[in-house]
Formats: C-alpha cells, structure tokens, sequence
C-alpha cells in the first residue's frame, strides 16, 4: 500500500490530524524559525533545544546559554541571536548547543511532540527532507507553523513543494490541503518571491529591513542537512 502525504496548514488543526502516531511529521517555518534551525547547523551548532517561552529562554541565558529568542520578527533583547539565518553564521555555535524560540516554529515543534519522528524542513533543505520521507516508507505529515495558528502561504507553499516531490515517488494524497498546497506551489514555482511578494509576512519582514532574509529563506536545497527532534533529550539534532 502506498503511503500518503498530508498538510496541516495551521498548529492549532493538529489534533485533527494526529492520530495517527507513526506519522513523520514535517514542521515547516519558512519565515523563519526551521531554515534558520537549519543554517545554525550549517554553523556547525552540535544541537538546538527549542523552548516555547521567552521565561525559559531568559533563564537558560542566565544560566550562561547561547539564546535565540523572536516575538513578532523582532529580536528579544535579551538573546544573543533573534531569527534571522545570518545570525546564526557565527564561529560562536560551533560545537555548542543553541536555546532557541520563535513565535511560531518552535511552538509548532511543541505541538507535534506525540509524532513518532519529527523533522525539520524548509526550502533549504527540501530535497533531503524528501530523500529522508521517501526512504522512511511511512506517512507523511507537513505541519504549517503558520502565523500565530493563521494560515500563511510560504509554509503551504513548502508543502506543495513537497507534496509534489513525494507524489512522483509513490505516495498518494487524498486531502484537499495537499490539493490546494499544490496548485499555490504550481503557479508560484518559477519565481516564489514574485507570487508572495505582498504577503503578510513578506510585507512584516520588509517593514525591518529583513529583504535578505526573505531571499535567503527562498532559496531551494542550500542546506543539505536534515534536522530532527530528539523526543528522548528534547533536543533537535542532526539525523546521521
């Protein structure tokens, strides 16, 4: 039987799709939470441990931890690092574990805690997100971090893109979220930042200057690691 890709577009539609346990589940915060996860990595980070308060981030910082800390695409002024992907371009990660939070995807993570295998996907990495799916052979679910539990459409879009990957593999998808996802990604694959470019959170992260953020988070297979939450240590650590 053939597995089966899936889209929830928003964390707070994740118990409706999380009964099945077995599930790999794909969190997806493409402005920016899970490519900046990823480019900590390429920093060499040795783990991300991803808190959902800023209380435990400010506590992890006092007690001398290396902090990523956003709300609402601002740095928290407390952090050593806010959540654009060219903060985390630093010798300074090297070997160490990073205290991480976001508004949206690392609540996401949090969310699909009860999944079997979670993993951590973005454009940067989306071919070896993926390779890994295919080679699973199990379900797969794409979980939107969204925009405080809203729909947005770069994190759709990303599971259109994977969706199609998957399905020219053997899977199959009998979801009208996967259906829409999919027709977005088809008229947005030849140029994303065109069709999104008045989006809300184009527009929130162009009001900060953040334009090389944007571009940065667009781009497709820069990142050939592939991220994933450790259950066992509450750690996201690089799948071997």
């Amino acid at each position: 039987m053939a597995n089966k890709v899936d889209i929830c577009f928003s964390p707070a539609l994740y118990p409706y799709y999380s009964e099945n346990e077995e599930n790999i589940v794909v969190v997806v915060d493409v402005f920016r939470a899970t490519t900046t996860i990823c480019a900590a990595f390429a920093a060499q980070a040795a783990a991300v441990r991803p808190v959902k308060s800023l209380q435990q981030a400010q506590e992890a910082k006092r007690q001398g931890g290396i902090v990523g800390a956003e709300r609402d695409a601002d740095k928290c002024d407390f952090a050593d690092f806010g959540n654009s992907p060219f903060d985390y371009m630093s010798e300074k990660l090297r070997g160490k574990t990073l205290i991480f939070t976001s508004t949206n995807g690392t609540r996401a993570i949090e969310t699909a805690q009860n999944a079997e295998k979670i993993i951590i996907g973005a454009f940067v990495n989306l071919q070896t997100v993926a390779d890994f799916c295919i080679e699973s052979n199990r379900n797969v679910l794409v979980l939107c971090s969204g925009w405080k539990n809203r729909f947005c459409i770069e994190d759709a879009l990303f599971g259109g893109a994977l969706a199609e990957i998957l399905m020219k593999n053997n899977f199959t998808a009998n979801a009208d979220s996967v259906t829409v996802a999919q027709n977005l990604w088809q008229q947005a694959k030849d140029n994303i930042f065109d069709f999104i470019k008045n989006t809300e959170h184009v527009v929130r992260l162009q009001q900060r200057f953040l334009n090389q953020d944007i571009e940065f988070c667009l781009q497709t297979n820069t990142i050939n690691l592939l991220p994933v939450f450790d259950k066992n240590l509450n750690l996201i650590v690089l799948q071997k």
